[in-house]
C-alpha cells in the first residue's frame, strides 16, 4: 500500500513539473542570464544573479501551467499534446491553476523583495501577455498570433537585464528584437508539420488559413530580417567581430533550412527548421556572452 501511495506521489510531481514546460523554461532563462551578463563589464553581483534568475524562470513556469489548464481541450485533440498533465485528466485544471498562481506570486514577491520593483513589473506583465493575452485571445483571433504574442516570448533578455540594472537600457532592447524576430520562423515551421492538428481545433495558424506555400515565403523573409538584425549588436558597437562571425554563420544556416524548406517536398524540412531554430537561439545568446568577456575585446 505505501509503495503505491509513494509511486502515485512521484507521478504527481512530474505531472506539477510537466505542466511547467522546463524545457522552454530553460531557454527562457539562459537568454535572460545572457541580458543579465552583458549589462555589466564584469561579474553580475550574486543578489539579482541568483533571485532574478529564480523570479524569471518561476514566473515563466507559471504563464505555462496556466497555458496548459486554458488549451486543455485543444491539447486533448491534438496528438503532441493530448498527454499533457490537465489534457490527459492526470491534474485536474484547479490543482493546476492553484499551483500556477502559487508560482506566480512567490515569484514577484522574489522580484520586489530581492531584484527590484521594475523587473517585477516587466515580468508581470510578460506573465499576463502570454498566459492571457496570446493563450485565451490572440491565439485563435488571428494567424498573426505568435508575431503579436511573440513579445511576451522576448522580454527575458530585457528582464535579465533591468534585474542587475534597475532600468532599460537600447541594448536590451536589441535582444528583444533579435528573439521577437526569431519567434515567427520559429514556430511557422512547427506550424507547417502540425497544420492538421491546429485545424482540427480550430487555431487559425497561418499554414492552416493561407496555406503551406505563403507560410514557407513567410520564414525565408523573416529569417532574412533575422539575418539582419543580428548583426545590429555588432553594429551598435554591443559585440565584436567574433560575435559577428559566429552569427553569420549561423544565419547561413537558418537560411539554408528556409531555403530547403520552400523547395521540401518530402515534409520533413520543416522539423528540421524547427530543430535547427532552437539550437541557432541557444549558439547565438551564448556567442554574444562568449564575445562579450573574451579577452580581445579590450585590446587596443
Amino acid at each position: 500500500m505505501s509503495i503505491s501511495i509513494a509511486a502515485n506521489a512521484t507521478l504527481h510531481w512530474r505531472d506539477y513539473l510537466g505542466v511547467c514546460k522546463l524545457k522552454v523554461v530553460a531557454l527562457i532563462v539562459f537568454t535572460a542570464l545572457v541580458g543579465m551578463f552583458l549589462s555589466v563589464p564584469g561579474m553580475v553581483p550574486w543578489q539579482p544573479l541568483i533571485f532574478g534568475t529564480l523570479g524569471i524562470g518561476m514566473a515563466a513556469a507559471s504563464a505555462a501551467a496556466i497555458n496548459h489548464v486554458v488549451d486543455q481541450y485543444a491539447d486533448a485533440r491534438m496528438e503532441r499534446t493530448a498527454d499533457r498533465p490537465v489534457a490527459s485528466g492526470h491534474l485536474t485544471s484547479r490543482s493546476c491553476l492553484v499551483f500556477a498562481l502559487v508560482l506566480g506570486a512567490v515569484a514577484m514577491w522574489i522580484l520586489v523583495q530581492f531584484v527590484n520593483t521594475l523587473t517585477a513589473l516587466l515580468t508581470f506583465a510578460s506573465l499576463i501577455g502570454y498566459a492571457v493575452i496570446y493563450t485565451l485571445y490572440l491565439k485563435r483571433a488571428t494567424p498573426q498570433n505568435i508575431v503579436i504574442g511573440g513579445a511576451a516570448g522576448a522580454a527575458p533578455p530585457v528582464l535579465g537585464w533591468t534585474a542587475v540594472t534597475g532600468h532599460i537600457d537600447p541594448n536590451a532592447l536589441l535582444l528583444f528584437l533579435i528573439i521577437f524576430v526569431w519567434t515567427p520562423p520559429h514556430f511557422w515551421a512547427l506550424a507547417i508539420h502540425r497544420r492538421h492538428e491546429y485545424a482540427k481545433v480550430d487555431i487559425p495558424m497561418l499554414p492552416v488559413t493561407h496555406g503551406v506555400d505563403f507560410t514557407r515565403l513567410q520564414i525565408m523573409l523573416y529569417t532574412i530580417l533575422l539575418l539582419a538584425v543580428t548583426v545590429m549588436p555588432y553594429a551598435t558597437g554591443m559585440s565584436g567581430l567574433l560575435y559577428l562571425a559566429g552569427a553569420l554563420a549561423l544565419g547561413a544556416g537558418f537560411l539554408y533550412h528556409a531555403w530547403a524548406l520552400m523547395r521540401d517536398e518530402s515534409g520533413k524540412q520543416a522539423m528540421k527548421t524547427f530543430g535547427y531554430s532552437i539550437t541557432y537561439l541557444m549558439a547565438l545568446f551564448a556567442l554574444l556572452l562568449v564575445d562579450h568577456y573574451v579577452p580581445y575585446r579590450w585590446i587596443p
